[in-house]
C-alpha cells in the first residue's frame, strides 16, 4: 500500500465484539459497496472500525471521515482512537468541531460533527482527498445528518463512484439505511454483561418532581450499590436543581451537557480519585463512554427541539423517550461490566412508551434544509427532490423554510437560491443569522452582527440561578445588556461566565468568517437594525396592555410587564419560547421613527379613500404596514391622483347614478349602438361596461383639479362621448341615424332610446306623409307616435300609408269630437299640414 506509515501499534488494538464483523465489512467495501453496520453499545465501533480501515487498500492516501452527531462525541472519539495509538490529537487521529480542532499534515482519520461536514460538501463538493465517510450513530436521525448523507450518496452516484459510505447504528433502526445506500448489511453482537434492570413503584407525579426524585434515589444508590452513577436529566434546569439537592452527597457531582466547556466536559468523561456521580442530558445515550459507571438511573424524559404548527417556531419540547432510547441509556450500565439500571416509571408507563423517536426532519423547521438543499442544486445540478432522503420532508414545514428563505431574499421566486442565498450558506450558521451577518456592511456592525449570531446559536447567558425555596429571579429580555456582557464592559449577578465564553469564542470565528482580521468590539446601537434584517417576521408591536405584542409575521407574544423594555411601542424579538403562550425571550427596542433600511423595503404603504357624505370632500388615511401590523396609521389630505383614483373608482362601481346623464347624452349613446349593430360594428361601444372600463381615456382628462364628486357630475358628458369618434365615423352617424326627422308639418326628434325608433308629434305634423321613412341607410323603419292636440299618444305605427287607410278613422272621429277647431281631414296622405301657429297677441 503507498502512503504514509501506518503507526506501528495499530495491530495491537484491542479485540471488542466489532472484531469478529470486521472481515465481512472490510470485504463489502473492498467489493466497492457500501456498508450499514449495526453493532449494539459497547461493541466498539466507533473506535475500532475507522482504526481498522486505515489499512484498507482501496484508502490509498485518502483520508477517512468519522461523522458524530455531537462535538462532545466528536472529542471523545478522537481521543479515544488516538489513546488506543499511543498518540496525540492531530496526528494520524484529528478532530474538528465548530468551537476547536486538533488536525495536521499526517491526519487520515478526521472526526467532524454532522453540520461541519454538511457545512464541507457545501462548499467543497466533491471532498477531494476523502476516500470514505463513517456515519456514526444514525437511528439519532438529526437532520444535519439526513441531508449530508443525502448529498454524499448523491455525490457518489454522480462524480465519485469509489468513495465509499458506511452507516454505523447502535439499533436495529440502522437496516431501513441499507436500501438508501444501496448497501450490504453487517451485523455485530455486543458483549453482554449481565444488566439489573429495575421500575420505580410509582410514575413521578409532575415533570417538576423529577430532580428531587432523582437526587433521593442517587442518595439511596450511593447508600446501598457500588459504581459510579450516570443519571439522565432532560435539561439543564433540571441538572442544576438535582446538583444543588445533591450538594452534600458523598460524590463528586458532575455535569454533563452539550453547552459545557470542554474542560468541564473532559471533567464526566475521565475516571476520578472518588466516586462519581454524572448528572446529564441525552447527550452521554450514544457514542461515549463514561468509565467507571455501573449505575443509569434514567429519569425517562428528554428535550428535544419541535415545530409548532400554530407559531411557525422550533420551540424544545419535553417528551418521555422511547423504548429505543430506554434500552440505550440502560446500555450504558453495561458497558465495562455488570451494571444496575434504575427506571424512573412503572413497567406499565414502559409498556406504553413509543418504539422510536420521530426523525427530526419530519418534525423541526426546515428552512436550514431547504437553503442546504437550493445550495447543493446551485453547486452539483441536483434538483432538491432528487436528493436522496430516508423520509421526504413534509409539505408544509418544507413550503414554510422556502417561504421564509424567500421573505429573507434567500431564494427567488422560482426558489432558486441567489447570491444573497449562496452567502448565507458559506457563512455555515442558521438562516435567520446569516441573513442578518450579511446585512451588516460595515466593521463595528460585522462585529455586531457576529456577536448576535453567537448569542442566538448559545444559550442565554443570563440564567437566573437557582436557589431551593426560592422563587426564580426575572432576567431582562434587552439584547444590548447581553452584548455588554459579551464585550466585559456590563456585569451581572446571573451572568453564565462559561456561556459568555463560548458565545465570545463563537463570535470571534464568525468575525474572521466576516473578513475582520482584526477583533473589533459591537456597536449595541445597531442592533436592532441588524436583528430586524433576519427577523422581519418578529418585529412586534404593543397591543393593548402593557406586555402584550403584536407579531408582523403574525400571532401574538408577551413580555413581562415589569421588564423595562415592556413599554416599547416597538421591538424585534429574536427569541421565543412557545410555552401556554409564546414568550418573548430576548428583544431590543426599535425607533418606529427611525426604522431600518431593512424593514423600510419591507413596509407597505396603504392608503384608504373615501367620500366624506357631508361635504362631499375626499379624505384620506395612510397605513403603513409591516406584514401583520399597522406601524402608522392616519389621516391625510389626499394626493390629487388619490382623489381622482377614488372618484373613478366610484364612477366606476356606479356608472349610471355617478355621473349626469342628459337626454342628448342618452340619446347619442343608443343611436351608437344602433350605428354598431346596423352599420359598422367596429364602432366604439358606449355601454355601461366599455364605458366604465376606460373612464382612464374618455374621462380622466377632463377632470383634472376636481376633488368633489358633484364637480364631475355638472360636466357636460356629450362632447366627451362624441370625441370617441372620429370626423368620418361622426358624420357616418349623424347622416345615417339623424337626430330628428324633417316631416310635412315639423321636424321632431327621434327617440332612440327604445327598440324601434322612434317620432312623436301631433297628428298634424304627419298630413301629407304617405309612407314611412327609413333610417340607417334604408335598414331600420321608424316607427311614428301620433299625438292629440294635447300631447297623448293615441296611435303608434311603423307603417303610416296603412294607418291612414285602417287606424285613422276611429282616430279622426274620437279627435273631431274632443278637438273640434282642429283639422281632421279624411285622408290625411294627400292633406296639407297646418300652418304653424302664431301666438296670440297681448
Amino acid at each position: 500500500m503507498t502512503g504514509p506509515l501506518l503507526p506501528a501499534n495499530l495491530i495491537s488494538l484491542p479485540v471488542l465484539p466489532v472484531c469478529a464483523a470486521l472481515p465481512e465489512l472490510q470485504a463489502v467495501l473492498d467489493a466497492g459497496r457500501n456498508a450499514v453496520l449495526v453493532a449494539p453499545p459497547g461493541a466498539g465501533k466507533t473506535t475500532l472500525v475507522p482504526l481498522h480501515l486505515l489499512q484498507a487498500p482501496w484508502r490509498e492516501e485518502g483520508r477517512l471521515i468519522v461523522v458524530e452527531p455531537r462535538r462532545v462525541a466528536v472529542r471523545g472519539a478522537a481521543h479515544r482512537m488516538a489513546a488506543l495509538l499511543g498518540e496525540a490529537t492531530g496526528q494520524t487521529v484529528g478532530y474538528r468541531t465548530r468551537t476547536d480542532s486538533a488536525m495536521s499534515a499526517a491526519t487520515r482519520i478526521e472526526v467532524v460533527t454532522e453540520g461541519l461536514l454538511l457545512r464541507r460538501l457545501l462548499t467543497d463538493p466533491l471532498l477531494e482527498g476523502v476516500s470514505a465517510i463513517l456515519f456514526d450513530e444514525v437511528h439519532e436521525r438529526s437532520l444535519d445528518l439526513d441531508t449530508a448523507l443525502g448529498f454524499a450518496l448523491d455525490l457518489q452516484r454522480t462524480m465519485r463512484p469509489e468513495l465509499r459510505l458506511v452507516a454505523m447504528s447502535a439499533t436495529t433502526d440502522g437496516r431501513a439505511f441499507t436500501s438508501l445506500l444501496d448497501g450490504v448489511l453487517v451485523e455485530s453482537e455486543g458483549r453482554a454483561f449481565p444488566l439489573d434492570i429495575r421500575h420505580a413503584r410509582r410514575d413521578i407525579a409532575a415533570l417538576r418532581e423529577l430532580p428531587d426524585v432523582m437526587a433521593r434515589t442517587i442518595r439511596s444508590l450511593l447508600a446501598e450499590e457500588e459504581g459510579d452513577i450516570l443519571a439522565f436529566l432532560p435539561g439543564v434546569g433540571e441538572i442544576r436543581r438535582c446538583a444543588a439537592a445533591l450538594a452534600d452527597a458523598p460524590a463528586l457531582i458532575v455535569p454533563l451537557y452539550g453547552e459545557l466547556d470542554t474542560r468541564e466536559q473532559d471533567l464526566a468523561l475521565k475516571p476520578a480519585e472518588r466516586r462519581k456521580v454524572v448528572l446529564s442530558t441525552s447527550i452521554a445515550e450514544t457514542s461515549l463512554t463514561v468509565p467507571g459507571v455501573r449505575i443509569v438511573v434514567d429519569g425517562g424524559f428528554a428535550r428535544a427541539p419541535r415545530l409548532d404548527a400554530g407559531s411557525g417556531l422550533s420551540r424544545l419540547e419535553t417528551m418521555r423517550i422511547s423504548r429505543a432510547t430506554a434500552t440505550q441509556r440502560a446500555g450504558r450500565a453495561g458497558r465495562e461490566a455488570p451494571g444496575i439500571a434504575v427506571r424512573l416509571w412503572t413497567e406499565a408507563t414502559g409498556r406504553a412508551l413509543i418504539a422510536h423517536y420521530l426523525p427530526e426532519i419530519q418534525t423541526s423547521d426546515l428552512t436550514g434544509h431547504c437553503l442546504d438543499l437550493a445550495a447543493w442544486h446551485e453547486v452539483m445540478g441536483t434538483p432538491p427532490a432528487a436528493v436522496p432522503l430516508l423520509d421526504t420532508p413534509p409539505a408544509g414545514a418544507f413550503q414554510a423554510g422556502c417561504a421564509l428563505l424567500t421573505a429573507l431574499g434567500a431564494l427567488n421566486e422560482a426558489e432558486k437560491i441567489t447570491p444573497l442565498g449562496a452567502a448565507m450558506a458559506r457563512l455555515g450558521a442558521q438562516p435567520r443569522l446569516a441573513a442578518m451577518m450579511c446585512a451588516a456592511r460595515t466593521p463595528p456592525e460585522k462585529a455586531t452582527a457576529a456577536a448576535l449570531a453567537a448569542l442566538l446559536e448559545e444559550r442565554d447567558p443570563l440564567r437566573p440561578r437557582i436557589v431551593p425555596g426560592q422563587r426564580s429571579p426575572s432576567v431582562p429580555a434587552d439584547i444590548q445588556t447581553r452584548l455588554g456582557l459579551i464585550e466585559g464592559a456590563e456585569h451581572h449577578p446571573h451572568a453564565d461566565r462559561a456561556s459568555l465564553a463560548r458565545i465570545r469564542q463563537s463570535a470571534q470565528r464568525y468575525q474572521k468568517r466576516l473578513g475582520l482580521s482584526q477583533r473589533l468590539a459591537p456597536d449595541p446601537a445597531s442592533a436592532s437594525a441588524l436583528l430586524a434584517a433576519g427577523f422581519p417576521d418578529r418585529v412586534a408591536m404593543a397591543a393593548g396592555e402593557t406586555g402584550r405584542y403584536r407579531l408582523s409575521g403574525g400571532g401574538s407574544a408577551r413580555l413581562s410587564a415589569i421588564d423595562p423594555l415592556a413599554r416599547e411601542t416597538l421591538i424585534v424579538a429574536p427569541a421565543l419560547h412557545v410555552r401556554t403562550a409564546t414568550e418573548i425571550c430576548l428583544a431590543a427596542p426599535l425607533d418606529l421613527d427611525n426604522l431600518p433600511a431593512t424593514l423600510l423595503a419591507r413596509t407597505e404603504e396603504q392608503v384608504e379613500t373615501a367620500l366624506d357624505t357631508t361635504t362631499g370632500n375626499v379624505i384620506a388615511r395612510r397605513r403603513l404596514r409591516l406584514g401583520n401590523l399597522v406601524l402608522r396609521d392616519r389621516s391625510a389630505p389626499a394626493k390629487p391622483e388619490e382623489v381622482q383614483a377614488l372618484l373613478l373608482s366610484r364612477i366606476r362601481a356606479d356608472l349610471a347614478g355617478s355621473l349626469t346623464w342628459s337626454d342628448s347624452c342618452q340619446q347619442f349613446r343608443a343611436r351608437l349602438a344602433l350605428a354598431r349593430a346596423h352599420l359598422d360594428e367596429t364602432l366604439p361601444a358606449a355601454d355601461d361596461e366599455t364605458l366604465a372600463a376606460t373612464l382612464d381615456e374618455w374621462l380622466l382628462p377632463y377632470i383634472d383639479g376636481m376633488t368633489k364628486l358633484s364637480q364631475i357630475q355638472a360636466l357636460d358628458l356629450l362632447p366627451l362621448l362624441r370625441q370617441r369618434l372620429d370626423y368620418t365615423q361622426l358624420k357616418q352617424l349623424d347622416q345615417a341615424l339623424p337626430t330628428s326627422l324633417t316631416l310635412p308639418g315639423a321636424q321632431p326628434a327621434i327617440d332612440y332610446r327604445d327598440a324601434t325608433p322612434t317620432i312623436s308629434a301631433r297628428a298634424q305634423a304627419f298630413y301629407g306623409l304617405k309612407e314611412t321613412p327609413r333610417i340607417a341607410n334604408g335598414r331600420i323603419k321608424l316607427q311614428f307616435a301620433l299625438l292629440s292636440p294635447a300631447g297623448r299618444p293615441q296611435a303608434i305605427t311603423a307603417d303610416i300609408a296603412a294607418f291612414w287607410t285602417t287606424g285613422w278613422a276611429d282616430m279622426r272621429r274620437d279627435m273631431r269630437g274632443r278637438y273640434p277647431k282642429h283639422d281632421w281631414p279624411e285622408n290625411p296622405a294627400t292633406a296639407s299640414p297646418p300652418p304653424p301657429r302664431r301666438p296670440r297677441d297681448t
